[in-house]
């Protein structure tokens, strides 16, 4: 694809790898709530395989929309984050290069996502959601960082994931 910069499939296989590590700690929020539906564990497992060195393919697309379309289905706000992070890990491998602060919720989503989860369990503290975009930070290597830095910053959004998300990326452009 012809974009404002290049990405390479390297490059794409971190941020691919930083979703999935995101999602991974979260799946299980929606396998509790929705045991019988596997659309967010095969977007993750499609994930971690791009992530691990395979060419990105249909599957990554397949899985990441199945798993938003069980995100829409999933009966609480929890159980939602968990299932759209998983599918933002396998769609990653498709993040566009154009310079585009929408963009900037492909790389950061699944973890903004896993910290308000994070806010969730813990009776909706503040706090929890604060430790959980610090082990995000801290797993942001330095090339994820450079990727992030192409694109404009993430957009203000009014929701808790979105201010998380914009919390998460100022914390790793400074």
């Amino acid at each position: 694809m012809t974009g404002d910069f290049e990405l390479t499939d390297d490059e794409l296989r971190v941020v691919a790898r930083y979703a999935a590590e995101s999602a991974q700690d979260v799946l299980p929020v929606f396998e509790q709530a929705c045991p019988g539906d596997p659309r967010p564990r095969a977007a993750l497992d499609a994930a971690w395989t791009f992530a691990g060195g395979a060419r990105r393919t249909r599957l990554q697309r397949v899985t990441s929309l199945d798993a938003h379309r069980a995100a829409a289905a999933a009966p609480t706000e929890a159980a939602r984050l968990a299932a759209q992070a998983a599918g933002d890990a396998a769609s990653a491998a498709y993040l566009h290069p154009i310079a585009k602060a929408h963009q900037v919720g492909h790389i950061l989503r699944a973890a903004a996502n896993a910290a308000r989860i994070a806010e969730l369990t813990a009776g909706d503290d503040p706090r929890a959601g604060d430790a959980s975009l610090e082990l995000a930070r801290r797993r942001a290597t330095n090339v994820l960082v450079d990727v992030l830095r192409r694109y404009p910053p993430a957009p203000a959004g009014k929701s808790r994931p979105a201010a998380l998300m914009s919390a998460l990326d100022a914390a790793l452009r400074a």
